[in-house]
């Protein structure tokens, strides 16, 4: 009896562990150590670090530079402040700009309309398991790996007038890529190739994750294999329905490899952003109507990118 208390202090003095707490109903908290505190500001800061100095400063260093008169050379305190004049140059006297608008928007509407569907019909098909399908989805998929500057050679191959595929087959002489009547409607067909890959990987990837017994459940009440995609499916699949035409719309803005592979972005091929490259690294050097064309770019894409952003917080909550 008279050692009891003697073990009863010894345990009263004994100190907690050193990595855990104890807060609420017996809810325990790891407590960091010194190390794991170190990693983890790493892991945080140098991301950060390196959005804010590659993207972030970039972005607003093009903002600021629409507002001036700047050739790029000289320093940067020659630079003269302009206001929103280049903005009203770029809209009113600048003629290439709006028929690049009209074939960026142009672009979207062959890429929104025609390659995102028909790539939403190949996953609808690769996801039903088909003997092959692991090699429909590789030989689908294998565009999306090249660069647009690289499809556009080997697309030229085709396109080529004198001996090219297309021209071989139909028995033409049509100069594909030179004729601007025509080479804006070839190089979308060249661009929706490998966006067709892209968006039935995504698609292929929602359907995967579609809850079975959504099927099923329609399967009892009757509704057929449309029906039940249109109705049941496709609606459940809403946050890929959005990363899709983010994606769509992006895809448009910064078709720029292709058609300067093609011709530098000119005879019939203008888009906003050769326009942006015309003006920032080509001969004339104008940062300052460049950067406007850039934040012009910019803008709207951080309004579809809000879009997205909104709706995938909406869908955590």
């Amino acid at each position: 009896m008279s050692d009891l208390p003697l073990i009863q202090a010894d345990r009263a003095v004994e100190p907690p562990a050193a990595t855990t707490t104890t807060r609420g109903r017996g809810r325990r908290l790891r407590l960091l150590s010194r190390t794991d505190r170190v990693v983890i500001t790493l892991m945080v800061l140098v991301p950060l670090l390196l959005v804010s100095a590659l993207v972030w400063l970039p972005a607003l260093a093009t903002v600021a530079l629409s507002t001036t008169n700047w050739d790029g050379i000289g320093p940067l305190g020659d630079i003269d402040f302009v206001g929103g004049r280049n903005y009203s140059d770029v809209v009113n006297i600048y003629p290439p700009f709006v028929p690049a608008v009209q074939h960026n928007l142009l672009w979207l509407a062959a890429l929104f309309v025609v390659a995102t569907p028909f790539g939403m019909f190949l996953a609808v098909l690769l996801d039903k398991e088909l003997r092959g399908s692991r090699f429909y989805q590789t030989a689908l998929y294998l565009p999306v790996v090249l660069s647009l500057a690289l499809i556009g050679f080997v697309w030229q191959l085709i396109y080529s007038r004198d001996q090219g595929l297309l021209n071989a087959v139909l028995g033409s002489d049509v100069d594909w890529y030179g004729d601007p009547g025509v080479n804006i409607w070839a190089v979308m067909v060249a661009s929706g190739w490998r966006h067709v890959g892209y968006i039935m990987l995504l698609y292929l990837a929602g359907l995967k994750g579609v809850d079975p017994s959504l099927r099923e459940a329609a399967a009892v009440d009757g509704a057929s294999e449309v029906n039940t995609f249109f109705r049941v499916v496709f609606p459940v699949m809403r946050p890929i329905n959005i990363i899709v035409l983010v994606v769509t719309v992006i895809e448009s803005l910064r078709a720029f490899d292709l058609v300067w592979v093609v011709n530098k972005g000119r005879n019939g091929l203008e888009l906003l952003s050769a326009l942006v490259t015309q003006n920032v690294v080509g001969e004339a050097s104008r940062i300052g109507f460049g950067s406007a064309l850039a934040t012009i770019m910019l803008v709207v894409s951080l309004v579809f990118i809000t879009i997205y952003l909104a709706t995938v917080m909406r869908e955590d909550r």
